[in-house]
């Protein structure tokens, strides 16, 4: 038996709830967790259509990437679409979830499928996060650090871009002497006590620090476990905004566009001029990417695709880069297929369905 729980987790295995923006509200919007999944329905918006699409396919939860509820609500009388939504989704015991700007941060998510509809190669997050990483340290007795440091491999520490069980280990003394009330793994009661042990450092990802002390002292033989964990300025490489790539072979500028326009379905680009060279390196953000256009420039790119460019954010271009606004939903509407990849890899026999709808709320004449 499969429950909306299983497929929550799934997801935020994948692109951890803790990874999205301050200003950001993904995650379980409405629903039980604890009932039964019966199927899941994949898509970028949730609408009225949508929610007629899941009762038609006898879904009983629904994953979008754009959170339906941004803003707190006061009330539920369905005096606007979001409200009636939630009422809808409500009467008809379906559960809706939102993978948002933790989809678009993960190196494997948003950016990361618009590139390999590019088919770019040699891809890495153009804008990599800082204070995602933290150090433990912590020291084990000789002869149990094996065991200590396979929990806490387990528990998500030592990974290092395409590198895991990272650690790195020193060999000492540690001394300690327990009072009355101490029920010591070596040495005795009110003796001092010299002891051969290990010092351990690995680093991980903060959100997973209670896991990782749980591990910790539930693998380490002392009652009394001495670690310290230090927040590290480090960038993470593999969390953050955006993504960089390289095209197998440079392409003409507009041979690229026309290209471009042909993958995305996009009605069309809006661009800056030509700058009479060839298309090689190439920056892209779904969604929103403008505040990246520096960092586009920085990186020595020749195209930058996004969506959502101001008037005056073009002339911020100078001659530099090729922008290429290709629209919000064209570079997203195929967000829904890394959800089904990440649910049928673990679950392949669980009904879930792509939406067939376009929820694209912006029309070309």
């Amino acid at each position: 038996m499969v429950f909306i729980q299983d497929i929550i987790n799934s997801i935020e295995t994948f692109a951890p709830p803790a990874l999205q923006e301050d200003y950001d509200n993904a995650g379980l919007q409405c629903g039980n967790p604890k009932q039964k999944a019966i199927g899941v329905l994949l898509c970028l918006d949730i609408t009225h259509e949508v929610i007629e699409e899941a009762i038609s396919k006898q879904c009983n939860l629904i994953i979008a990437h754009h959170p339906l509820i941004f803003s707190p609500l006061k009330k539920l009388t369905g005096s606007n679409y979001v409200e009636q939504l939630l009422i809808t989704a409500i009467k008809h015991d379906i559960a809706l979830y939102a993978c948002h700007t933790n989809a678009d941060n993960v190196l494997q998510g948003v950016n990361t499928k618009m590139a390999q509809k590019l088919g770019l190669v040699n891809t890495r997050v153009l804008q990599p996060k800082k204070g995602l990483l933290k150090k433990l340290i912590t020291f084990v007795p000789d002869k149990q650090v094996e065991a200590v440091r396979e929990a806490l491999f387990a528990a998500g520490c030592g990974q290092i871009g395409n590198y895991a069980s990272c650690s790195f280990n020193t060999t000492g003394t540690g001394t300690f002497k327990g009072n009355d009330d101490s029920k010591p793994f070596a040495g005795e009661k009110n003796k001092l006590h010299n002891e051969a042990e290990t010092r351990v450092e690995t680093i991980f990802e903060s959100y997973k620090e209670k896991q990782v002390i749980d591990a910790l002292i539930k693998a380490h033989p002392y009652e009394e476990v001495a670690y310290d964990i230090y927040t590290l300025d480090n960038k993470h490489p593999q969390i953050g905004s955006g993504l960089v790539g390289e095209l197998p072979s440079a392409i003409d500028e507009k041979e690229f566009l026309q290209s471009l326009k042909s993958v995305f379905k996009a009605h069309g680009i809006r661009h800056t001029d030509f700058l009479n060279k060839k298309i090689k390196t190439v920056v892209l953000c779904g969604g929103s990417g403008s505040f990246l256009l520096k960092d586009a420039i920085s990186a020595g790119a020749d195209v930058f695709i996004t969506g959502d460019f101001k008037y005056h954010q073009f002339f911020d271009a100078e001659n530099k880069i090729l922008i290429a606004d290709i629209g919000h939903y064209e570079t997203e509407q195929f967000t829904p297929e890394i959800f089904y990849e990440v649910i049928t890899k673990k679950m392949p026999t669980f009904a879930a369905y792509l939406s067939n709808l376009n929820t694209n709320p912006i029309n070309y004449l």
